[in-house]
Formats: C-alpha cells, structure tokens, sequence
C-alpha cells in the first residue's frame, strides 16, 4: 500500500513530537513555515494538522498556532476506522504485531448485546507490542464466505490492506462499544498485567458500504498506554 505525502509529513512530525523535538507545551512552525519545509501544499498541511489535531497529538489554537500536547499516551480515535498499521505509520509507535492464532472458528452466537446469526469465520488472535512492551491483543472473527482465509503474513501486516486492495471489499462503518473489565487470566497474562487489573475493551462490528456485516472485533488495551479520543460538534436540537 503506498504512502500518500501528507501520511509521510504527520508521521515525521510525529516522531518529532515524541522525541521531543517538538516538546509538550511548545508551538509546532506555523502552516506557511510547514509549507516551505517539507515542500508541500498549503492544503496538505493543513490536512495533516487536522490529522494530528484528531489522534490527540496538538491542540489547533486560533490566533497562535498548533500546540503540542503531551504523549504520554498513545491516543485512538474513536469515532474513526483505522488499522492498527495505518496508526503506527502515523503516530510513529515502533509496534511490532505478533500473530498468537489463525484458524477458523464460529461466530460468538451474542456480541454487544444483541444475538449474531452463525456465520462460519476466519479467527485472527494477534498482540501489538509498543516499544518492544505488549500494549493491545486484538481479536477478529472475519465472514469467511467474504473472507476465505488470510494467509499469517497478512496478519501480521494489515488486514485492511489486503481486504481493501485485494479482495475489493469496500469498508464503511462501525458501532463500537467501550467498556473496563477485569482482566482475565490468558489476557492479563499476554499483556503482561498483574491478576486483577483492568484492561479497556473495544468492541466492533464492522460493515461494508451495502450494510452487510463483515468483521467483529474485541480489542484489549492496557490502560497505561492509550487514551481514546472523539471529535464532537455541538448540535441543537
């Protein structure tokens, strides 16, 4: 999958940002000084301000510029659909994916609360390492009639690639859910947690553009590592 130019731009301001190159506190240039130093469009950087605006890394302040927000944690958007490959890229996270099981497994018969027809799929069990510290087990049921298998390299890349790109499918949407939950014993343990701890929980169903159902997802975060951000307008109604 090709970088585009404005990717390539946000993942280096990234870096720079967690190197502290760009500290918590200060001002990135401003868009005209961005413009000439990376040799871009005005447009451009301004797409990869709102990107990084998005993902928690600055704070936009009319009348002063971009200001740089602490990394402590690694932020998630929640509203959107990004692959774990596409944040890494962007945020710069030095993450590494270790694939724990592919095989194939039935759909859970509930999921978020609501009953699942069967559906025959391929199971993907894959930890995210940051820093060379286990951060993330992702867990995927992928309808194996759309999906018939997924070969271990693709699941370790990107998955979104290779159903996007090669398959052809068109991802559209999600409903999420967050919750905090116990731990339990095989994921405390993979993630490296002491018994008891709490761990946050994503839950997705992810559907194509004609509404059809496509993937359910159980993502497991340490705590110490993400924050989990949205974008909200107010709205009267």
């Amino acid at each position: 999958m090709s970088t585009s130019k404005y990717e390539i731009i946000a993942s280096d301001l990234a870096k720079k940002i967690k190197y502290k190159i760009y500290e918590p506190g200060s001002f990135l240039p401003s868009e005209n000084q961005l413009t000439d130093l990376y040799g871009t469009s005005r447009e451009t950087i301004r797409k990869v301000l709102k990107m990084m605006q998005e993902l928690g890394l600055i704070q936009k302040i009319r009348g002063k510029g971009s200001l740089v927000l602490d990394l402590g944690r690694y932020s998630f958007p929640i509203s959107g659909l990004t692959s774990f490959k596409e944040l890494n890229r962007s945020l710069g996270m030095n993450a590494e994916t270790i694939l724990l099981e592919n095989s194939e497994k039935s759909f859970p018969s509930t999921f978020m609360g609501k009953r699942i027809a069967p559906e025959d799929a391929i199971f993907l069990k894959r930890l995210r390492k940051i820093d060379g510290e286990p951060a993330v087990v992702d867990v995927d049921y992928l309808i194996k009639k759309l999906v018939p298998s997924i070969s271990n390299q693709v699941a370790q890349d990107s998955i979104y690639d290779y159903l996007e790109n090669k398959l052809s499918l068109k991802i559209s949407y999600a409903t999420k859910v967050i919750t905090v939950e116990k731990a339990d014993e095989s994921i405390a343990k993979t993630l490296n947690l002491a018994q008891n701890s709490n761990v946050v929980i994503v839950r997705s169903m992810v559907y194509l553009d004609d509404t059809s159902l496509l993937q359910l997802t159980i993502s497991y975060h340490r705590p110490d590592k993400f924050e989990f951000t949205d974008f909200a307008r107010r709205q009267k109604i």
